[in-house]
C-alpha cells in the first residue's frame, strides 16, 4: 500500500526520500499522457509539412554537400576524417540535430503547454517524456539516411555498432539536461527561446561536426572542453573504428550527465508551481 499523502507547507526538499518517491511515481503514471502527446506531436509535425518526414533528412544533406564543394574549392581546410568527409559530415550533423532537438523540444514544449499547465493538474513529466520520445523517432528516421551513406561510402563498421544505441542515449540525455534546465526560463521569458537558435550555431562551431578534433592552440582547449565532442567523437568511433579515442572523456560528461539530470529533474518540480503561478497571476 503506498504511503499517505500529506500535503503541508513544508519544502519538499526538507523530505528528499518523499519527494524522489513522488517523483518516480509520476514518471510511471505519466507515461500513457506522454504517448498521447508525442503522437499528437509527430502527426502535426510531418502532416503540415509538404514533403513530410524528407524534412528530416535534408539539413544533413544540405550541410554535407555545402561543406564538401567549400572544402574542394579551397574555401578553409580540414584534416584527415577516419571516414569519407561527405559522409563524416552528414553523420556527424544527425548526431548534432539530435542533440539541438533534445535541448529545444522541452522548452518549446513547455511554452506551448503553458495554457494547460494552468488549468489542468498532471505529471509535468509527460511533457518531457513526448519530447524524449519525439527524438527518438526522429533520430529513426536519419537513421535510414545514415545507413544510405554507410552503404554508399562502403564505410567500414565494427562490431561495436551494437553499443552505438548507449552512446546516442547519453548525447540525448545531456540536451535533455540543457532543455529541462531552460524550460522554466522560456516560460518566463521570452528572450530564452528567441537566443537558444542563435547559442546553438555558436555552440555548432565548437563540436567536431565539420571538422576533426583539434589537438593545438586554444580552439583545440575549447572544443575538447566542450560535452558534446567526447560524446559525438565516441558515437562515430563506435560506428566504425571500434576503438575509443576518449574513453575517460566520455565517462566524465556520462556521469556527469546523469548526476546533472536528476537535480535538473527535481529543479523542474519545484520551479514548475511557481512558474505557472506566476505566468497566470
Amino acid at each position: 500500500m503506498p504511503p499517505e499523502i500529506i500535503h503541508t507547507p513544508d519544502s519538499l526538499l526538507r523530505r528528499p526520500r518523499f519527494l524522489l518517491w513522488t517523483m518516480w511515481q509520476d514518471l510511471l503514471a505519466s507515461r500513457e499522457l506522454a504517448w498521447r502527446l508525442m503522437v499528437r506531436d509527430i502527426s502535426a509535425q510531418y502532416r503540415q509539412a509538404l514533403l513530410g518526414i524528407v524534412w528530416a533528412f535534408i539539413p544533413p544533406i544540405a550541410m554535407a554537400a555545402g561543406f564538401t564543394l567549400a572544402r574542394e574549392a579551397n574555401v578553409f581546410t580540414v584534416g584527415e576524417t577516419d571516414i569519407p568527409y561527405p559522409a563524416y559530415v552528414m553523420f556527424n550533423t544527425a548526431l548534432w540535430q539530435t542533440f539541438v532537438d533534445a535541448v529545444t523540444g522541452p522548452v518549446q514544449a513547455v511554452i506551448l503547454a503553458k495554457p494547460m499547465l494552468a488549468r489542468v493538474n498532471f505529471p509535468r513529466e509527460a511533457i518531457i517524456l513526448a519530447k524524449l520520445g519525439e527524438v527518438g523517432f526522429n533520430f529513426g528516421i536519419k537513421l535510414l539516411l545514415i545507413v544510405g551513406l554507410f552503404l554508399y561510402f562502403r564505410v567500414p563498421i565494427s562490431w561495436t555498432i551494437i553499443i552505438t544505441p548507449v552512446a546516442l542515449i547519453h548525447l540525448i540525455f545531456l540536451g535533455t539536461l540543457v532543455g529541462v534546465l531552460l524550460a522554466p526560463l522560456g516560460v518566463l521569458y521570452q528572450d530564452v527561446s528567441k537566443s537558444l537558435s542563435m547559442v546553438m550555431g555558436f555552440w555548432l562551431f565548437l563540436t567536431p561536426v565539420i571538422y576533426p578534433v583539434p589537438t593545438e592552440g586554444l580552439f583545440g582547449v575549447l572544443v575538447a572542453l566542450n560535452p558534446v565532442t567526447p560524446l559525438i567523437v565516441t558515437i562515430r568511433e563506435l560506428s566504425t573504428m571500434g576503438v575509443l579515442s576518449n574513453p575517460v572523456g566520455f565517462w566524465l560528461v556520462s556521469g556527469l550527465t546523469f548526476v546533472g539530470l536528476l537535480i535538473t529533474w527535481v529543479v523542474f518540480r519545484i520551479a514548475m508551481p511557481y512558474v505557472v503561478e506566476r505566468v497566470t497571476s
